[in-house]
């Protein structure tokens, strides 16, 4: 009796002999959304990204991406993420996974011996398992491979039939099944290595006579069945890594499980996460070794974290570089910016993009930066905002002090050479420039330049009124109608 096969050799294929079809044509109704399904993202990569990133693991080079809904906006994240590395075609109309692949099979080198094809809405595709399963289609000489997974609820699934030897002899669809082929529980999950030649005279002779007319590519296990019995094979892969999302549902459990995988990734990798309760670590996010990672931290996109860097409660970091032996404290949030060694952030620090803190610099409590760099071992350690500015090394800037950038019509910047000493509650009006070692006293309103080793004093002379506070007040309660 044939068996489903279990084991096989994962080595990679080839390039050149095997070329990758990806399904991401649809609309994906059930998401309720205007985006397109494939790119609804889980750990803040896309769904149709975690397939093609697969099938390139797996060892294949030439990958085709079917794109049809929201075509414009599919093929601009395929760039963005994939450059060159990705050929996109596009399904017009999208009358099935038949011919979605008819649509891809004109774009193939003519040298392509096998073809992949795989689903842009899987983000469990496992590489070896695809490496194995393209092996296997070769092992066999079979005209098809395919993935097969046993399942306690197959609603939804297309059913593999099996005659009583056990070899593979249909695909039915849920649609077109009848009560017996509904309860089988094998099933489809719609990865196949199909034979090019095979595929290429097979394609054209699918119909629309079903259910839902459309052109099945399961279809075309039948006419590979009509060559011989044992023309396909299958690969009997855990339900795990073969489910697809239809809706949200689906996406919020995805999201979830791969978050939980993230966080083992990382900690048998040497990361200390001390509670993963709402710990978000996006996929492209690297973390060096002896680093601490707190509960309810999000480090998205392709966040660089270096080794030994402590990161506190309730940080969001987006697309950050933080170097080695970095500290950030709780509930500091960059996004863009670079922390270069031994420098301290936070609490409550806001980076903004284009942010570079030096070697051993701080930025404390309520303190901002926007396109600012802090130079080494400079210190904004309170309530400050520094935005379009060149900050020296060994510059402290007191607590309540701004750079007024904007004019409302275009930014300017202000310099800060090293060793410049900014008091308290100071205004720097841009565009200005504070030589080194120069003092501003708090208080302070610059609108010039200051001189090096200058003391800039911005602010009006204080002068005291004696005995005048009585009559201060007498005055404010008549004002007021209140007896002094």
């Amino acid at each position: 009796m044939t068996t489903p096969a279990t084991a096989v050799a994962t080595a990679t294929v080839a390039p050149g002999s095997v070329a990758a079809v990806i399904l991401a044509a649809g609309k994906g109704t059930r998401m309720k959304s205007a985006r397109p399904k494939v790119l609804h993202a889980v750990l803040g990569k896309p769904l149709v990204s975690w397939s093609v990133d697969a099938v390139h693991q797996a060892g294949v080079v030439d990958v085709i991406c079917v794109v049809g809904h929201g075509k414009d906006e599919v093929e601009a994240v395929l760039r963005a993420r994939h450059g060159e590395a990705v050929r996109t075609v596009v399904q017009t109309q999208q009358r099935g996974t038949g011919h979605a692949v008819q649509v891809a099979l004109p774009s193939l080198s003519a040298d392509v011996a096998e073809v992949l094809v795989v689903c842009g809405d899987t983000p469990r595709l496992d590489a070896s398992r695809l490496a194995a399963l393209i092996a296997l289609r070769r092992q066999r000489h079979s005209l098809v491979a395919m993935w097969t997974t046993t399942v306690s609820e197959p609603r939804g699934y297309g059913r593999i039939v099996r005659d009583e030897q056990g070899a593979i002899v249909a695909i039915v669809e849920e649609k077109d099944a009848t009560d017996a082929q509904r309860r089988l529980r094998e099933v489809n999950p719609g990865v196949y290595c199909f034979d090019a030649a095979f595929l290429r005279e097979g394609l054209p002779k699918l119909t629309s006579n079903n259910a839902a007319g459309e052109l099945y590519l399961t279809d075309a296990i039948a006419l590979a069945v009509e060559r011989s019995v044992g023309s396909v094979v299958g690969l009997d892969v855990d339900e795990a890594i073969t489910l697809g999302i239809n809706d949200r549902v689906q996406l919020a459990l995805a999201e979830r499980q791969a978050r939980a995988r993230r966080v083992l990734e990382l900690r048998l990798a040497g990361v200390t996460i001390l509670d993963e309760a709402g710990v978000v670590i996006d996929s492209d996010v690297s973390c060096g070794e002896d680093t601490t990672i707190a509960a309810s931290v999000a480090l998205h996109g392709r966040t660089r974290v270096g080794a030994r860097v402590s990161i506190g409660q309730g940080c969001v970091i987006t697309d950050c570089v933080i170097d080695d032996d970095v500290v950030i404290h709780p509930y500091s949030v960059c996004d863009s910016a670079h922390v270069r060694s031994r420098a301290v952030v936070g609490p409550f620090a806001r980076l903004r993009p284009a942010a570079d803190v030096g070697e051993d610099a701080h930025v404390g409590n309520f303190v901002e930066l926007k396109k600012t760099v802090l130079g080494k071992g400079s210190k904004a350690n309170h309530l400050a905002y520094l935005g379009d500015a060149v900050i020296g090394a060994g510059v402290n800037v007191g607590a309540g002090t701004i750079t007024c950038n904007y004019d409302g019509h275009g930014k300017y910047q202000t310099t800060l050479h090293d060793g410049v000493f900014v008091g308290s509650n100071s205004t720097l009006v841009a565009p200005v420039t504070v030589g080194q070692d120069a003092y501003i006293a708090a208080g302070s309103v610059v609108t010039d330049d200051v001189p090096a080793d200058a003391v800039a004093f911005g602010r009006s002379r204080q002068e005291n009124k004696a005995g005048r506070a009585t009559a201060v007040r007498e005055r404010n309660a008549r004002k007021a109608g209140k007896s002094p």
